[in-house]
């Protein structure tokens, strides 16, 4: 669940961060409210599903030992050099400020299709698939009148999408914890 837990922290992080002008200052409280709210809501769900205790074997979404160790590595090595290096090149090339949230998005979405390869796990494309697709379209708002939204659309919608994938796996766990 540690997996779960660091997704649904950073889609938290995601929605608070971001969750501001040009949105209506109420709109920006709710859904950092919300974010937070949603976050604990999984978090005890998880601690509930931990209780019950863990998955069978051969369950396909069972958590794996090894998860965190070799290509895992690799793949969490390569993402903070692209999130660095891309950041400090966007500056360099004088992006507006909200493309690093978009940059960010892009780069985790593309972490997450990587990881669906390395763990074998189709439930982490969908948020994988999102947050790369945000973080792309905040990449080509900020080229636009719309850069202001950047920040929303990359950041809070990307959040969304986090909150949501680790709600599956938890619920999917949680599911398969509970005695016949």
């Amino acid at each position: 669940m540690s997996g779960v837990f660091i997704g649904a922290l950073f889609g938290t992080i995601f929605v608070v961060a971001n969750a501001h002008d040009p949105l209506n200052p109420a709109v920006g409280i709710a859904l950092r409210v919300l974010a937070v709210l949603t976050f604990a809501g999984l978090l005890t769900l998880a601690l509930r599903a931990g209780r019950r205790g863990l998955p069978a074997a051969d369950d396909p979404e069972a958590p794996q030992a090894d998860w965190f160790r070799g290509k895992f590595a690799f793949v969490v090595g390569a993402e903070a050099v692209l999130l660095i290096g891309g950041n400090l090149a966007l500056r360099a090339a004088g992006a507006p400020e909200q493309t690093a949230v978009a940059w960010i998005a892009l780069i985790v979405g593309l972490h997450f299709i990587a990881l669906m390869a390395v763990w074998k796990r189709r439930s982490i494309a969908v948020p994988g698939a999102a947050l790369t697709a945000l973080g792309a379209i905040g990449l080509g708002m900020a080229a636009t009148s719309a850069v202001a939204w950047v920040p929303f659309v990359s950041g809070v919608l990307s959040g969304v999408a986090l909150l949501g994938g680790c709600a599956y796996a938890i619920t999917h766990t949680y599911r398969s914890t509970a005695r016949p």
